[in-house]
């Protein structure tokens, strides 16, 4: 074990002398160098962490719910053994939803079709009972009429 420790805290020393080394150069590059540095520097830390997280998956396995790392980057929620239920159970599991947001918007959409074939009803009924023909909504005389009397009420 303190072997290890040892040889780890000569890598780190070791890569500490060389960033500095390699960062007191730095000034003396053109720009679009040091950004291609930067970019190089930001992919192998990047690969280092999913490095790491690859080294510690077994460990997360081992619990029945876990967060488990992919190489990608991506966590997925553990939800157990791969057995413990049917694959057809789990596509119906999650066309479930799906199945509920596309009822819920029929839903929706016969209310919308219901309120306004009421609202048109409600507008016709007070146009056949109203004192004016409809004819004399169309006219256009009458709707200048309308407009210059204010005082006059439109119904």
């Amino acid at each position: 074990m303190t072997t290890s420790i040892s040889t780890e805290s000569v890598a780190d020393r070791f890569g500490r002398k060389i960033a500095a080394r390699l960062n007191a150069g730095q000034a003396d590059l053109p720009y679009v160098v040091t950004e291609r540095l930067r970019a190089s520097r930001e992919q192998a830390l990047s690969m280092r962490k999913r490095a790491v997280s690859t080294i510690a998956r077994p460990a997360q396995e081992a619990t029945l719910h876990s967060v488990q790392m992919g190489a990608d980057g991506s966590a997925t929620l553990g939800t157990g053994p791969s057995g413990w239920m049917p694959q057809w159970l789990r596509h119906a599991l999650t066309a479930l939803p799906i199945a509920a947001m596309v009822a819920g918007i029929a839903f929706i959409g016969v209310q919308q079709d219901a309120s306004s074939t009421l609202e048109v009803a409600e507008l016709d009924t007070e146009l056949l009972t109203d004192a004016l023909p409809p004819d004399a909504y169309t006219d256009p005389g009458f709707i200048q009429f309308l407009q210059s009397n204010p005082s006059t009420p439109a119904h």
